[in-house]
């Protein structure tokens, strides 16, 4: 799909973002584009859209739908993945299994070893979404020892914790050749 290798021109990286359906990845990606708040659909298929960090790495943002009927296909997207992002509905806590289980097998395909990965808790806004330490127990990340991973709450509706997205994608595609982990309250 892309290179972060640039020698001298701009670094283009290709991101991944998956998760179940209802997680909020196509409004996420459209407020990271500094879109306001814009009422989405049931992406059937993909969105792929041009973004920019504030290191001027542009990075080419791939929206997967997450509808059951879909998921099928999420191996089809993560060659040349430079960086997974996997959206999590912090809110919905009788799928986070089905959730967990399904980032487990993409970060089981051979298309994304060592590729680092970000998981948004998204919807942290909401009263009844679940901590960040209890979404960090519950997924069990340390499992994935040779990816370099962070977790990091989120509300697609209000914005917060997105400008955050961008440097951790950022820092991330720095870190892709060593692996750690980062956990980063909300």
């Amino acid at each position: 799909m892309g290179s972060v290798n640039s020698r001298g021109h701009k670094a283009e990286a290709q991101v991944v973002m998956m998760g179940l359906d209802s997680a909020g990845k196509t409004t996420i990606l459209y407020k990271l584009k500094g879109h306001q708040l814009v009422e989405t659909l049931p992406t059937i298929g993909f969105n792929v859209e041009p973004l920019e960090t504030p290191g001027h790495m542009s990075l080419i943002l791939w929206d997967v739908g997450g509808q059951t009927q879909l998921r099928a296909t999420w191996k089809d997207y993560l060659e040349g993945t430079d960086i997974l992002v996997y959206v999590l509905d912090s809110t919905d806590e009788s799928r986070l299994p089905e959730a967990v289980a399904e980032l487990t097998e993409v970060l089981e395909d051979p298309n994304v070893a060592r590729v680092p990965f970000l998981v948004l808790a998204n919807k942290q806004e909401s009263p009844g979404a679940l901590p960040l330490l209890e979404i960090r127990s519950r997924l069990g990340l340390e499992r994935f020892p040779d990816h370099c991973w962070e977790l990091r709450g989120c509300s697609a509706l209000t914005g917060q914790g997105l400008p955050e997205v961008l440097q951790s994608l950022q820092s991330l595609l720095k870190s892709r050749p060593s692996s750690r982990a980062t956990f980063v309250a909300w």
